[in-house]
Formats: structure tokens, C-alpha cells, sequence
């Protein structure tokens, strides 16, 4: 359970774009807990900020070659993925970057030149745990003889297969644990590519106008032009690079086994907001054991019965799907008719008794007050329900999503709203207080 990160300083540098060549002043400096990821234009009327997320992404049709953001009318930012990949290297949760044009400096063309800024500002952990996208089923896309699948896995791990028709782009393949040495170590270093064959006609289209042999590897028919190699490899290395920064754009890490073969960023970002998409319908759903869960915001029953001192047959909480501590939390219970008060309650019709859905709520708000530190090993006591309304009968089969969202927390009492659905519809809800007790 490994804390968020951000940087401990401001640091600024420049340099010119890949694509554009238009010259850039960036400057990053360190983000709260929960920020996220956020550029902001300082050279736009208002500063416009984007927040790094796969809703931001522009089309790769519209922005080829590279991956851009986008927001409002002309207000973009262009080929973050060098940047992005340093960040998911080396765990960084929460930064701002600010520029004064609309695309990144290619600075050496890979990823190293930003880590080693954000090494020299230092990196500063934070109170909030990381979230991580948890892969629990296998996803898969391809495209064009490309293709991404994504298997559970204990670690985050990523298996590329190069294979281009051209004789320095040979079948290749390399297999990496992602951590934040193996990433500095074998894949910040790694720099873009281009074929020779190609790099005319594309500054003619208008991309790498701000490539030179220095930021960027030209393959020609006999090897590298005017540089040489960092690694053998450097290719498949910079295509795990490109891979990882794109990943990044669901704002957390991946637990999960990612194999790719061929890939670049149109496909990287279909995987992407792949998983962005199911995880988001497992958790609206309130679906326990969705294909993916942000792990920090998760909790299994086991770790429940740590936090409240209920037990079977009074604990009615079977999973938390989503938990903001102290804030907001969200909890699941599997209605069945083994429920052991069925057996006197309306037994020719089971309904739950709404004293019991109540009570539900109760738990759910415990668990969302004794999570955060200050409230460790206390207890939550039941003081008063005011306003109580039930809507609709609960029966077997149901499945009950408990929603609470914090009133006022004191270190003492807290007080919490409550709401209770089946189906997306509210079944019961309250207003609820608790005494908060060692």
C-alpha cells in the first residue's frame, strides 16, 4: 500500500518541440494529494488547465504520431508521452506543468531528460495511498496486425514484440517488471526513431519539425544515421516507453501483465480508455469484483471486520467499491434469501426490514470515518437516524448499493447522509450520527 508522490520543488526548463520546433519554457512544481496530473497553458487568456485523463486525449487521427490533450477551442497539448512515461516511472501521482506553447520540448528525445528534472526536484510522498488499477479479467484490441492484451497479474508487467518489414526493425522481443529502477535503468534512456526512407515526406506533412539526428534515431538502410545506439535494443525500448506514458493516462498504474505486439499510440490509447471504461461501469454498477478496481479505494470483507467490530449474522456490508476517506464511500450487500432474517420477517413474502437497510448505511458511514489515520482502532457508535424515508420493499436477489457521503466529522461525532439503491433506484435513505469513541 504505497503512498502518492509528487515533487518536493519547482523546476523549470526549455527547449523546442518534436513536431512543431515552436520554442517552450516548462516549468513543474509539486501538486496536493488526489490532484492528478494537470498542464496548464500560462500563454492562453486565463491559464486553461487540462487534467490528464483518457476523456482529454485527442483523436490520434486528428493528432497523429504522437499523443496530444485537449480541451475547449485551441487548447492543446502536444507529445506528452516522453513526459508522461517519466512519470509513471518513477510513481509521481500528482504534478502541474505549466507551458507557454502547445507542445512539450523533445529535449534528448526519450524520457531521461525528465527524470532526471524531476530527480533533482526531489520526490516527496504524500499522506493519500496510490491508486492502482487492478486488472481482475483479460482484456484485448487490435488494429492492422497490431494488437494489446491485458491478463491479472501480481506485479505490472509489460511483453513487447517489435517486427516491422525493415532490416533494423527485425522481430524483437523484451519482457520488463516495471519498477522505478528497471524503468531508469532500461527504458528512460530510449529515444524516438524515424526510417530515413520516411523522415523527408513527413516534414513535409509537418511532423519532426523540431527533430534532429540528436533527439531522434534515423534508420537508414546501413544502420543509424550521425549517432549511434544506447542499447541494441533502443527501439523496443523506446516502444515500451511510448507504451507506458499512454498507460499513464488513466492517472494511476496498472497491476496487470500487458502484452503488445506492434503497437503505437492509436492502439495504446484504445487499451486504454478500455480499461477506463469497464472499470468505471464495474463501479456505477456497484458490480463487486468488477474487471478492474482502484485498489486504495476497495475493500474485501476481511479488511472490513478489521475496521468495524460487526460479525456474521450483523455484519451487512460484503464489499466497499469505492472509498474517499472521510468523504464519500460507496458499499455493496448481496441480498439473499439464506439472510438469516427472512426467517421471521414476512416469511411468506421475504422483505428486508428497513431497520436493517438503515443499519447497512450505519456501516457503510463507520467503515468511511475509522478509515483515516486519526480514527484508527476507535469506534463508531450509533447515536441518532433523522429523516428516514423508505421507497421501495428490498427482497431476495436484490442487490443493495449503500452510498454515504460525509455531513460534519469532528474528532467525536460525525455526521453522515445516506442513500440506499436498487437498480439505480433509491430504496431508503437517512441522516445519520455517530458518536466516535476509543
Amino acid at each position: 500500500m504505497e503512498k502518492q508522490k509528487t515533487i518536493a520543488r519547482e523546476i523549470s526548463c526549455q527547449g523546442a518541440g518534436l513536431h512543431t520546433a515552436k520554442k517552450v519554457h516548462m516549468t513543474m512544481k509539486p501538486a496536493q494529494d488526489d490532484s492528478g496530473i494537470t498542464f496548464i497553458r500560462v500563454d492562453k487568456p486565463g491559464m486553461p488547465s487540462i487534467k490528464v485523463s483518457v476523456d482529454t486525449v485527442l483523436s490520434v487521427t486528428r493528432s497523429p504520431r504522437r499523443t496530444t490533450l485537449s480541451v475547449g477551442e485551441g487548447v492543446q497539448i502536444q507529445t506528452i508521452e516522453h513526459c508522461m512515461s517519466a512519470f509513471a516511472g518513477l510513481g509521481i501521482d500528482n504534478i502541474t506543468i505549466e507551458l507557454d506553447n502547445d507542445e512539450l520540448p523533445v529535449l534528448d528525445g526519450s524520457s531521461m531528460s525528465f527524470v532526471e528534472l524531476c530527480t533533482k526536484a526531489g520526490l516527496r510522498e504524500q499522506e493519500k495511498l496510490k491508486k492502482v488499477f487492478v486488472v481482475k479479467e483479460p482484456l484485448f484490441v487490435e488494429e492492422e496486425g497490431a494488437s494489446i492484451v491485458v491478463l491479472p497479474a501480481k506485479n505490472f508487467k509489460i511483453s513487447y514484440t517489435l517486427h516491422y518489414p525493415h532490416p533494423q526493425l527485425k522481430a524483437q522481443f523484451l519482457e520488463l517488471e516495471i519498477t522505478p529502477e528497471i524503468f531508469q535503468k532500461e527504458l528512460a534512456p530510449a529515444r524516438t526513431f524515424c526510417l530515413e526512407e520516411e523522415a523527408e515526406e513527413l516534414q513535409r506533412q509537418g511532423f519532426g519539425q523540431g527533430a534532429t539526428f540528436e533527439n531522434t534515431l534515423v534508420i537508414g538502410a546501413k544502420g543509424i544515421v550521425k549517432n549511434t545506439l544506447r542499447f541494441e535494443d533502443e527501439f523496443i525500448r523506446h516502444k515500451i516507453l511510448d507504451l507506458l506514458g499512454d498507460l499513464y493516462l488513466l492517472g494511476a498504474p496498472i497491476r496487470g501483465h500487458v502484452i503488445a505486439l506492434r503497437s503505437g499510440h492509436s492502439l495504446n490509447l484504445k487499451i486504454a480508455r478500455k480499461i477506463y471504461e469497464q472499470s468505471k461501469r464495474g463501479l456505477s454498477a456497484g458490480i463487486a469484483g468488477g474487471n478492474f478496481s482502484l485498489e486504495d479505494e476497495q475493500l474485501e470483507v476481511t479488511t472490513i471486520m478489521k475496521i468495524l467490530p460487526h460479525r456474521e449474522p450483523f455484519l451487512f456490508v460484503d464489499r466497499i467499491i469505492h472509498l474517499q476517506q472521510g468523504k464519500h464511500a460507496t458499499g455493496i450487500k448481496n441480498v439473499t434469501i439464506n439472510d438469516y432474517f427472512f426467517r421471521g420477517h414476512f416469511p411468506g413474502r421475504p422483505v428486508m426490514p428497513g431497520v436493517l437497510i438503515v443499519e447497512a448505511l450505519a456501516q457503510v458511514g463507520g467503515v468511511m470515518m475509522l478509515v483515516p489515520e486519526e480514527n484508527r482502532g476507535k469506534l463508531a457508535f450509533f447515536l441518532a437516524a433523522n429523516n428516514i424515508k423508505f421507497r421501495k420493499t428490498v427482497v431476495p436477489g436484490d442487490q443493495l448499493v449503500l452510498d454515504v457521503v460525509a455531513g460534519k466529522i469532528k474528532s467525536k461525532t460525525g455526521q453522515v447522509h445516506g442513500k440506499a439503491y436498487v437498480d439505480g433506484k433509491v430504496v431508503a435513505e437517512a441522516d445519520l450520527m455517530f458518536a466516535l469513541v476509543e
